[in-house]
């Protein structure tokens, strides 16, 4: 196939979620089959387990960026000192101008935690917020993007995406729309969402919250855990980065608008953004080596995930979903399982999914559920929200 898609290398790239802080721990959570997942404090029901990350609150923002202060925006700062993408991120700034740098985030929630504390923190009898609350810096779906500009100096394009669940996909999409436009000549994006009281009771409202560790493609999966994570990627041009480094070679979006929670059964917009990926790329479905699963553990999800795999390409390419380490990280999740798609590949690693020994056995495609170690060179991420949104990343080496 000719791709029409201009990949971009991922010249730096972190992650951080309840696996572990920086891709070295993530690595040895994959590799050791250790997952972060653990049972929820008082804090986080009516969830049963959470995957919360470990050190947020200690963190501390540099002077000067106070007013950002939030749990987004800590675990954003925890994220940022890793790998060393500060300094990547700081060298790109030298290279090419401040100006020239975009950033391009995702979100789902952002700050809210920060407004529902404002919102306990008042005063009984009074309805306005706290005076020392400030939305645009925590709570606004801008203020992440408005903080690692501001942290990382940088002055050029910046946007959020916030389209649920694959708002961290989506961010290295439009980043690749906006220097194929020449709009900048290199882009942070990736992804931030933590933890608050809308999410956990939203899900548990819909009555999609686990009992226990969310189980993806087990014939007894129940539900989601919903997580928290962190992920960043330097977008740059092949050109400007060392032979070997991992690229985005394709991305493809549908919207498929079907149900405002529930995917269309027979996955019709996921086979769209999967083959849009694939067409973008240049790649025939057997080029894949792996598939990381959006599998959130929902009955519905993880059903029409299968059937749109097993449409797209049979049982020959094997897949698992990694939520099982990490838990449903929302916006985040496509930012970070697109960083675990590059340490696949530097590993030669498939992990197969976690806390289950087979895959429903109602499904077609080849899911699985042991650690292989193969050849990895080109891994298809999928990401899929509510409102019918879908995005498919084509992670791997040139």
């Amino acid at each position: 196939m000719h791709s029409t898609f201009s990949p971009l290398a991922l010249a730096a790239f972190t992650a951080v979620s309840a696996m572990g802080t920086g891709t070295d721990a993530t690595r040895q959570a994959l590799r050791g089959r250790q997952g972060g997942l653990r049972p929820a404090g008082p804090e986080d029901r009516p969830a049963t387990w959470v995957g919360r990350v470990a050190g947020v609150d200690a963190v501390e923002l540099p002077p000067g960026l106070a007013r950002y202060d939030c749990r987004n925006n800590r675990l954003a700062e925890l994220a940022l000192r890793q790998d060393g993408f500060a300094h990547a991120a700081e060298q790109a700034r030298a290279r090419y101008g401040a100006a020239r740098v975009a950033v391009i985030l995702g979100t789902s929630t952002s700050g809210i935690a920060e407004t529902e504390a404002a919102y306990r923190r008042r005063p009984e009898g009074q309805t306005a917020l706290p005076e020392d609350f400030d939305f645009a810096a925590t709570h606004d779906l801008f203020a992440l993007p408005r903080y690692v500009r501001a942290r990382l100096g940088l002055h050029g394009p910046a946007l959020t995406i916030s389209t649920a669940c694959t708002s961290g996909a989506r961010a290295f999409l439009e980043a690749s729309t906006m220097l194929r436009a020449g709009l900048c000549d290199a882009a942070v994006v990736g992804g931030v969402d933590t933890l608050c009281q809308m999410t956990l009771q939203g899900f548990g409202s819909l009555a999609l919250l686990a009992q226990g560790p969310t189980r993806p493609c087990a014939a007894s999966r129940d539900g989601i855990t919903v997580g928290e994570a962190a992920g960043f990627a330097l977008l740059v041009r092949p050109e400007d980065a060392p032979a070997g480094t991992p690229q985005l070679l394709g991305a493809g979006a549908s919207s498929d608008g079907h149900h405002m929670s529930s995917p269309h059964p027979d996955g019709l917009g996921a086979v769209s953004a999967m083959r849009a990926a694939l067409a973008a790329a240049g790649l025939e479905p057997g080029q894949i080596d792996y598939i990381n699963l959006h599998g959130t553990g929902t009955r519905a999800n993880d059903a029409m995930e299968d059937l749109a795999i097993h449409r797209v390409f049979g049982a020959a390419v094997p897949c698992s979903s990694t939520k099982g380490w990490t838990g449903h990280a929302l916006g985040a999740s496509g930012a970070i399982e697109a960083m675990i798609a590059a340490i696949c590949i530097e590993e030669g690693l498939v992990p197969g999914c976690l806390g289950i020994a087979a895959a429903d056995p109602a499904f077609r495609s080849d899911v699985a559920t042991g650690n292989r170690a193969v050849r990895v060179r080109r891994v298809l991420s999928n990401s899929f929200g509510f409102g019918g949104s879908n995005c498919s990343l084509v992670i791997g080496q040139g």
